[in-house]
C-alpha cells in the first residue's frame, strides 16, 4: 500500500526557471529542487509532432482565456539529500517545456544542463524539437505576442507533482496510474476530446450521444479504430501503418467550429449540408437517396459529427463482415466470404491480416461507391470487386508461409512479388465503380502455380454445404491462377 506520497502543485516557470515547486499541501514553496533524470530513464521519444500537439494546446488554452491549464503529473523519487528529485515520470513533457522556454527567451535552464544518455533518441530529438519549436517561435512575428505566451506558460500552466522518499513506492504509484486496466485507450482519449467539443449541446443531448457510444462493445470500438479506420487512413495516404497510439490520434479530431480555413470550410459546408438534407423531408418527398455526410479519406468535423461517424462506420464493418444473405446490405451469401469464413482460416496471425487487407478495401469501395440502401447495379459491381480484392489480398497469404504486419505492409507499398499494390489509392483514385474495375482488370494479374506456397492439395473438396474448403479453389475458378504446366 501507498502510505507517504506527497502532492504538491507547480508552476511551470517556477519549476523550470526558479528551480522549486510553487506550493506543498500546506501552501509552502518547495525550494532549491535539482530536478534530475536518473539513469533508468527511457530516452527522450517525442518526436516534432508531439511538442507542435502541445505548443498547439496551450495556445488555445490561453486563447480560451484558462486561468489554469493543467498539463499532467510529475512523478518525482527525492533521494536522500534532500533537494535531488529523480524524474520517474513526466521527463518527456518536462524537457518539451524547457526547450520551449528556451526558444520564448529564458536565459539559463539547468536542467538542461545535465548529461543525458548518448542514444539514438536523444541524439536526434532533441535538436530535432529544439529547432521546431524555434521555428514555429519565430512564426509569432509581434514581441508582445511571444511575451505574453512565455508569461501564459511560465505562470498559467501547472503541474501535479507527487513526491516519495521510497523508490519502490514511486514506481507503485507510476503502475497503479498507467496499467491498473484503467489505461485510456485512443479511442477513449479521442471520446474525451469530443465530448469538450460538444460544450453547445444541451445536457441531454449530450447524454444521447455518450449512450450511443457506450452502447458499442469497447473492445469493438477499439478494434473499429485501431484496425479499420486507421490504417485505411494511412494506406489510403500511401503511408504505412503500424500502431494507433495517443501519440498519433490527431487524424480523428478532426476539423472544430473555430478551423476557417477554406479547406476547412469546404468540409464543414458538405456535412453541414447532407445532415441538413438527411433531417429534411426532401429525400422521402424526391425518393432520393440520403447523403453520406461522411468519407474514410477526408478529415472529420469534431464533436458530435464525430460521434456519428464512429456508428456510421462500425455497422457497414458489422454488415460487412455479416455474410447471412438475410441481414444487411452489402456482403450477403457470397461463396467467396463462405470460404474465408471457415475457421482455419479465422486462425494464426497471417490469415488474420490478410482477412482485416480484404475486409478494409471492401469497406473503402462501399464507402466511396455504394448507397445507403444499394440498388441492383450497385449490388453487382460490389460482387465484381470483391472478386478483385480477394485475388488482390489472398495473393499475399498464398505466397508467404510465415506472414507478418512487415510483409503485409511492404505488399500494400509495392514490392516485387505478384499483385503487390496499394488497392487503396487506387479506389480513393477512381472516379466510379467501372473505371475502378477496370484499373483492376489490368493491375490484378494470375498468381504463378510455382509462386504458391500455400497448401495445394484437395483444392476443389467441399462440404455437404458446397462451402469449398481451399481458399485457392477461387483463384481457380475466376481463372486468376496460371496452370502448373504453364511454367
Amino acid at each position: 500500500m501507498i502510505t507517504s506520497l506527497k502532492l504538491a502543485i507547480t508552476k511551470i516557470g517556477d519549476l523550470l526557471l526558479h528551480d522549486e515547486i510553487t506550493q506543498d499541501k500546506d501552501g509552502n514553496p518547495i525550494t532549491n529542487i535539482n530536478l534530475v533524470i536518473p539513469n533508468y530513464q527511457r530516452p527522450y521519444k517525442w518526436t516534432a509532432k508531439n511538442v507542435i500537439q502541445l505548443l498547439d494546446d496551450i495556445i488555445d488554452a490561453k486563447n480560451e482565456n484558462k486561468e489554469t491549464y493543467r498539463v499532467g503529473t510529475l512523478i518525482l523519487h527525492q533521494k536522500g539529500e534532500k533537494s535531488t528529485f529523480n524524474i520517474v515520470d513526466g521527463q518527456q513533457r518536462t524537457i518539451t517545456f524547457s526547450l520551449l522556454l528556451k526558444v520564448l527567451g529564458a536565459d539559463s535552464i539547468r536542467f538542461l544542463e545535465q548529461p543525458l544518455s548518448n542514444n539514438p533518441h536523444n541524439t536526434r530529438n532533441l535538436p530535432n524539437n529544439f529547432r521546431t519549436l524555434e521555428r514555429r517561435a519565430n512564426n509569432i512575428i509581434d514581441d508582445r505576442e511571444r511575451r505574453d505566451l512565455r508569461d501564459y506558460i511560465e505562470n498559467n500552466c501547472e503541474l501535479i507533482v507527487v513526491i516519495t522518499e521510497d523508490i519502490s513506492e514511486a514506481f507503485q504509484f507510476f503502475d497503479s496510474q498507467n496499467a491498473r486496466g484503467k489505461k485510456l485507450y485512443p479511442h477513449d482519449l479521442l471520446k474525451a476530446y469530443h465530448l469538450r467539443e460538444m460544450n453547445d449541446l444541451d445536457v441531454a443531448e449530450t447524454e444521447k450521444v455518450v449512450k450511443g457510444w457506450e452502447d458499442i462493445p469497447q473492445k469493438d470500438l477499439s478494434l473499429l479504430f485501431s484496425d479499420y479506420l486507421y490504417r485505411v487512413k494511412e494506406w489510403t495516404k500511401g503511408n504505412k501503418a503500424w500502431e494507433l497510439t495517443e501519440h498519433n490520434i490527431q487524424k480523428f479530431k478532426g476539423i472544430t467550429r473555430k478551423d476557417n480555413f477554406p479547406y476547412a470550410q469546404f468540409f464543414k459546408g458538405a456535412f453541414a449540408f447532407a445532415d441538413t438534407v438527411n433531417h429534411s423531408p426532401m429525400p422521402f418527398v424526391s425518393g432520393t437517396r440520403n447523403l453520406k455526410p461522411f468519407q474514410l479519406d477526408t478529415p472529420i468535423v469534431a464533436g458530435k459529427p464525430f460521434f456519428d461517424y464512429a456508428r456510421h462506420y462500425f455497422e457497414i464493418l458489422k454488415d460487412i463482415q455479416n455474410n447471412d444473405k438475410y441481414e444487411g446490405y452489402f456482403i450477403k451469401d457470397n461463396d467467396i466470404v463462405k470460404t474465408l469464413d471457415l475457421r482455419t482460416y479465422k486462425n494464426g496471425v497471417g490469415n488474420r491480416i490478410t482477412r482485416l487487407l480484404f475486409d478494409t478495401a471492401i469497406l473503402l469501395y462501399v464507402d466511396r461507391f455504394c448507397p445507403e440502401r444499394p440498388a441492383k447495379t450497385d449490388s453487382e459491381m460490389l460482387d465484381q470487386f470483391v472478386v478483385f480484392v480477394f485475388v488482390w489480398a489472398y495473393s499475399l497469404r498464398a505466397q508467404y508461409f510465415n506472414l507478418g504486419w512487415l510483409s503485409a505492409q511492404n505488399y500494400i507499398m509495392g514490392n516485387d512479388i505478384t499483385n503487390s499494390f496499394n488497392i487503396y489509392k487506387i479506389i480513393t483514385e477512381a472516379d466510379s465503380p467501372v473505371s475502378l474495375l477496370s484499373t483492376l482488370s489490368d493491375r490484378v494479374n494470375p498468381l504463378p502455380f510455382n509462386k504458391i506456397v500455400a497448401k495445394k492439395d484437395n483444392i476443389d473438396s467441399h462440404d455437404e454445404n458446397d462451402i469449398f474448403q481451399n481458399y485457392l479453389y477461387y483463384f481457380k475458378t475466376t481463372k486468376f491462377m496460371e496452370d502448373k504446366n504453364e511454367n
